[in-house]
C-alpha cells in the first residue's frame, strides 16, 4: 500500500515571505521519506480557514516542487474543469511531466467552488453542463496524449489542431476526483486511471462505491483491476500519541491498513503538522510500514 501527502494549506511562520521556503521543504521531506504522491488542491481561493487565507496557484506550486524532488509524483486533488480551457491544460500537465522526468497526474473534477469562480470572474455552470464540460475534456486528454492531432468537435470545445509538443515523458494518469455514482464513476470507468474517494466516519461508504465503480467498468468493458483506488484521510502524527487527538507511526499502519484490506492501493493524507520538519521522520516510517501491506484483490 502507498501513502502520499496532500498540502492543502499555505499559513505557516514567517507570513508570506516564508511560503516558498517552507513549502519547498515539505516537498523535499516527502520525497525523502519515501511518500509514493505529493498533491495540491487546485483552488484559488482558499477553502479552510477563510477565503482571505494564503492558497497558492496549483501547477506553479507543482512546478517548483518538481524541481526540488527526484522521485515522488505530482498532481492536483484535483483541478476544476471549469479553470482552465482543455487544451491549455493537457498542455500544462505534459509540461509538468517533462520537466519532473515523467512524475505528473492530472486530477480532475467537476469544480463546485461558486464563490472563487464569481470572485474571479470565471463562468460557473449548472451541475449537467460541468459534467458535459468534463467528459469532453477528457476526450481531449486522450487524444493529446496519443499524439492524434485532428481537429476535435464537441459541443463545448473545439480544437482544430490539438497538438502537443513536446509530448509527455510518461502518459500522466488521470484520477478524477468524486464518488457520485451515476456520472462520476461511469466517467472513471470509461476515462480514468484512479478514483478518489473519501475516508468519512461510515466503514460502508467505500466498499460500496468501489462496488459501484466495478458494476461500471463490467458495463464499459473496463478491467476493473486497471484502476488505482485512492483514499483522502487525515493524519496527525505524533511519536508518542499521548495527547490523545493523534496517532503514532503504528497507530497509523493500523489504521491505514484497514483501507487496504477493502482493496484501496493508496492513502492520500492531510496533516496539519506538515510543516513541523521532524514529522516527516514519522511519516517515513509509516511509509515503510504500509509498504508490506498487500491490497484487497492485488
Amino acid at each position: 500500500m502507498r501513502i502520499g501527502l496532500q498540502v492543502n494549506k499555505f499559513t505557516w511562520d514567517g507570513g508570506p515571505a516564508e511560503i516558498g521556503t517552507t513549502f519547498g521543504r515539505i516537498a523535499r521531506d516527502a520525497d525523502q521519506a519515501g511518500l509514493s504522491s505529493f498533491w495540491v488542491m487546485d483552488h484559488f481561493f482558499q477553502i479552510f480557514g477563510g477565503s482571505e487565507l494564503e492558497m497558492l496557484e496549483a501547477y506553479t506550486a507543482l512546478g517548483y516542487a518538481a524541481a526540488l524532488t527526484e522521485r515522488i509524483t505530482l498532481g492536483t486533488l484535483v483541478t476544476g474543469v471549469t479553470y482552465r480551457h482543455p487544451g491549455l491544460l493537457i498542455k500544462t500537465v505534459t509540461t509538468l511531466d517533462v520537466l519532473s522526468g515523467g512524475r505528473a497526474w492530472l486530477g480532475i473534477g467537476t469544480a463546485w467552488h461558486e464563490e472563487e469562480h464569481r470572485g474571479l470572474g470565471v463562468p460557473y455552470p449548472p451541475t449537467a453542463e460541468r459534467f458535459e464540460r468534463l467528459e469532453e475534456t477528457l476526450q481531449i486528454a486522450h487524444r493529446m496524449w496519443d499524439g492524434d492531432e485532428s481537429p476535435f468537435e464537441g459541443r463545448y470545445y473545439q480544437l482544430e489542431r490539438p497538438l502537443n509538443s513536446p509530448p509527455a515523458l510518461n502518459r500522466p494518469k488521470i484520477l478524477i476526483g468524486g464518488g457520485g455514482e451515476k456520472k462520476t464513476l461511469r466517467l472513471l470507468a470509461r476515462y480514468g486511471d484512479a478514483c478518489n474517494l473519501f475516508d468519512g466516519p461510515d466503514p460502508a461508504v467505500i466498499p460500496h462505491k468501489l462496488a459501484v465503480l466495478r458494476g461500471h467498468c463490467e458495463a464499459t468493458g473496463r478491467d476493473y483491476a486497471q484502476i488505482h483506488k485512492t483514499v483522502l484521510s487525515n493524519l496527525f502524527l505524533t511519536r508518542d500519541g499521548a495527547d490523545g487527538r493523534s496517532e503514532t507511526p503504528a497507530q497509523a499502519i493500523e489504521r491505514l491498513s484497514k483501507l487496504a484490506a477493502l482493496g484501496v492501493d493508496e492513502v492520500i493524507v492531510n496533516s496539519r503538522v506538515v510543516s513541523q520538519p521532524r514529522v516527516f521522520d514519522l511519516f517515513a516510517e509509516v511509509a515503510e510500514g504500509l509498504a508490506g501491506v498487500v491490497p484487497a484483490g492485488r
